[in-house]
């Protein structure tokens, strides 16, 4: 065994594999490179998805010739200089692997200029080859450009996603950032495209700039200042939650992290307001002393330990819960204000004494009695016998509101045609029919998705239209969506979709796949996107089935709806003239089979 010291180039291309997994990450050390120089105004512009170019614009404060020769070599920072130093962090970044490790996987420029230099300073740096170095005219501030990144280690590249995905990514990065620091402007040109420019503001205006106006009227303030935290931001009705985790953001001294634990304060404070299914948006920051947390335990650094956790918990659940009693939200008791102090008297009136009235007359065994005929009496009696004949009988021991529907017909697949079997509706979820060998539990709400997911598949393929609505629906949506719908237009329009862009922020729906309400075109859109986003089980190149599922999801039978017999028996119907209809495209079952000879082991035969 021979050991050796690895060259510089190497240890920094392995180093790169911690600190830039993709092009986001690129963005994301930029970019704090950038706020860290003291800039009011960055831009970031990225092409190809930030795979051909990444580069980052401000107007810090620049470096000088000798700073800019260090900043690309290993741990080297202006941040620290002994251990103790991590546990006193104000900024974004502090342990100088950022730019050697960018710089040793793509083809690197860094302009800079400080305000009294007359001069600027041009380094360029071409993966493993030399450094060059010269001099230039520029404005203050720095420049990063950041071109054909991984282009020297190919496997790594391969390894990307889509350009979509990819953009993506890098959006939400740049979401993060610009959340973070309100008060600083920002700029995405995406491909040469204008996708941001946010101009310097206030929290809550620089919400609605990167998320669209909707979120103007959806959140509630939450603020608190304690010895341990102070927390400020804000947080969703909860009639605006969403059935996936979109909008949630911790911040902590000016930097966006991940918490589980905080984010169970946040859902325990939601307690009792929303289903399980459902997610509120949040945008909280929190102000923490520096020495009372550990933010060198991820190599992103967006996991954070804080000494006192338990007491930023309960404090976090107790005062989101408080905003929402305050906002009529939640139900809030005020126990120390009595309503009769809100009653006013007058003294100089008197104050009468109340008077009760008693009928002496009145004899309660004394009922006035009606002459019934015999003929009336027997009309009587029958409509009673008749009323009585119409109870269905009901099983003591069954739970009246849980009773099913009457069996119904279906027709079955191959294994049991020559026959008709019972049909049953089980706790509102699942349908039972029994077959030769058993019987079968069909899943209501996964059959109807599986019904709808062909059917938008044929509709796309066949181009059938679109069902026009009477006057448009206008829906805010993001700027980031905004670009993903743009980026998917012909796919959504291929559903039944009919949109036209309204800018930056804002689409008209004109028409919708047949079945959609008028009401529900703009929830069912924006759900279908938001379902898009998050859905995983597909590859890259099927967008269309992907899109198509994300519709189906919305646009399915919730489990809980009770059907009646035609509706079972047309589902049923339709499940099984689908080509697959045992499972969803992402594997998971539609219909189980449970055979006799399990049965008859169950109850020991």
């Amino acid at each position: 065994m021979n050991i050796k010291v690895l060259p510089d180039v190497v240890a920094n291309q392995i180093a790169a594999g911690e600190v830039v997994q993709r092009p986001a990450s690129v963005v994301k050390e930029l970019l704090e490179n950038s706020i860290d120089s003291g800039s009011k105004n960055i831009s970031l512009y990225i092409k190809d998805a930030g795979k051909s170019l990444i580069q980052v614009i401000d107007d810090g404060s620049g470096m000088s010739p000798e700073d800019a020769e260090l900043c690309v070599k290993r741990h080297a920072t202006s941040k620290i200089s002994k251990i103790e130093d991590i546990f006193g962090i104000h900024t974004m970044g502090f342990r100088g692997e950022a730019l050697a490790s960018i710089s040793a996987v793509s083809h690197f420029e860094l302009k800079t200029r400080r305000k009294e230099d007359e001069l600027g300073f041009v380094l360029s740096i071409d993966g493993t080859g030399p450094k060059k170095s010269s001099q230039s005219i520029g404005k203050p501030g720095t420049s990063v450009s950041v071109k054909n990144l991984f282009y020297n280690v190919p496997a790594r590249r391969n390894f990307l996603k889509s350009n979509n995905v990819e953009s993506r990514h890098i959006i939400e990065t740049f979401q993060q950032i610009a959340l973070t620091h309100p008060e600083i402007g920002f700029s995405l040109y995406n491909n040469d495209n204008e996708t941001y420019v946010l101009k310097g503001s206030n929290f809550k205006q620089r919400i609605v700039m990167l998320f669209g106006k909707r979120f103007d009227e959806r959140l509630v303030p939450v603020k608190e200042e304690t010895e341990i935290v102070t927390i400020s931001g804000y947080v969703g009705k909860p009639e605006f939650a969403s059935s996936k985790k979109g909008e949630q953001y911790f911040i902590v001294n000016n930097r966006f992290i991940k918490s589980p634990y905080l984010n169970h304060a946040v859902m325990q404070a939601y307690d009792e307001l929303l289903s399980k299914e459902s997610f509120p948006q949040y945008f909280i920051q929190l102000s923490v002393d520096p020495s009372q947390i550990d933010v060198n335990i991820h190599p992103t650094k967006t996991e954070i330990k804080f000494l006192e956790e338990r007491s930023i918990y309960a404090i976090l659940r107790t005062i989101i819960r408080q905003s929402l009693g305050k906002y009529n939200i939640a139900p809030s008791l005020d126990f120390n204000r009595e309503s009769v102090f809100d009653q006013s008297f007058d003294k100089e009136k008197s104050i009468k004494i109340p008077t009760i009235k008693v009928d002496t007359t009145y004899n309660p065994f004394n009922t006035p009695t009606k002459n019934v005929s015999p003929f009336e009496q027997k009309q009587n009696y029958e409509a009673l016998s008749k009323m009585y004949q119409s109870i269905p009988d009901v099983d003591e021991n069954e739970d009246v509101a849980e009773k099913t529907i009457k069996p119904s017909k279906i027709n079955l697949p191959e294994e049991n045609k020559a026959e008709r079997a019972r049909i049953i509706q089980l706790h509102n979820k699942f349908i039972l029919t029994h077959i030769r060998s058993g019987f079968m539990v069909i899943d209501q709400h996964r059959a109807h998705i599986r019904v709808l997911f062909e059917d938008y598949l044929n509709r796309s393929k066949n181009a059938t239209g679109s069902q026009q609505l009477l006057f448009p629906v206008s829906i805010d949506v993001s700027v980031s969506d905004m670009d993903l719908v743009s980026q998917l237009s012909s796919e959504i329009e291929s559903l039944g979709f009919s949109i036209n862009m309204l800018g930056k922020d804002s689409i008209a729906i004109n028409g919708v796949p047949p079945g959609c309400a008028e009401s529900d075109a703009g929830k069912v859109f924006l759900e279908m996107i938001e379902a898009f986003k998050s859905d995983i089980d597909f590859i890259k190149n099927q967008t269309q089935e992907k899109l198509a599922m994300a519709l189906a999801k919305k646009m399915a039978i919730k489990p809980g709806i009770k059907l009646n017999e035609k509706e079972l028996e047309n589902l049923v119907d339709k499940l099984f003239a689908c080509e697959m209809p045992y499972h969803l495209p992402n594997s998971k079952p539609i219909i189980i089979t449970i055979p006799l000879d399990e049965l008859n082991k169950r109850f020991n035969y």
